[in-house]
């Protein structure tokens, strides 16, 4: 059986956050129901987090990138907050390293769009009531992430460097290290990637969501 605030008398409230404006008026339609509502729309994470401060919506729907500040910084944001908010990421991205993040940031659903109309609304139904709603393939991609060793800050920053084309001593130029320093992350890099090359490296991190594309 189907959860509902409806039968509880209540009805969801939701801000939704999307840069794109026939994107985020799609998903406005799509989330109209009896039992839900669209209280408030936000064109990057700044605004979400400016509106979920004003609105106190029940749930919080938003983009992973969004300008000024991503989906990713919004949930960490909004997590310092007293209740914490019910948040679930909406989003194309896929990589197994987005749903790690959002999800370990505390975003309790994650929704690819494309999903059902059903499908979403009874996510925001479950998010409603405290439960985490994740699909079975995003679920999946969740737990391959899980076994993957861990890039640390550094090599993420360094690896974004290589993304745009920088040579070791650039590298070490930008982030303040030294070229010999640049040469062990980048080892450590591929290794933990099992990449052959720079290039091969690259296109793991972008496929997985470790980075974006330069």
């Amino acid at each position: 059986m189907k959860t509902s605030a409806k039968a509880a008398g209540n009805v969801i409230r939701i801000v939704l956050a999307d840069d794109h404006p026939v994107v985020r008026e799609g998903l406005a339609s799509i989330l109209k129901a009896k039992d839900i509502k669209v209280v408030g729309q936000a064109s990057d994470g700044e605004e979400a987090c400016r509106l979920y401060d004003k609105l106190s919506p029940d749930i919080l729907v938003l983009d992973l990138r969004m300008p000024k500040k991503d989906g990713l910084q919004a949930v960490n944001e909004l997590m310092s907050r007293i209740p914490k908010p019910r948040i679930i990421v909406m989003t194309t991205y896929e990589g197994e390293e987005d749903v790690r993040r959002a999800l370990s940031a505390g975003a309790k659903g994650y929704v690819l769009k494309g999903t059902k109309r059903e499908e979403i609304l009874e996510t925001v139904r479950k998010v409603y009531k405290g439960e985490p709603a994740i699909s079975p393939e995003v679920a999946a991609k969740l737990a391959t992430s899980l076994t993957r060793p861990e890039l640390s800050e550094r090599e993420l920053q360094v690896l974004q460097q290589m993304a745009a084309g920088k040579s070791n001593k650039e590298i070490g130029q930008v982030i303040y290290v030294s070229e010999n320093t640049v040469k062990a992350h980048v080892k450590s890099i591929l290794a933990k990637l099992d990449a052959m090359g720079r290039t091969e490296a690259i296109a793991i991190a972008i496929k997985r969501g470790l980075i974006q594309a330069s």
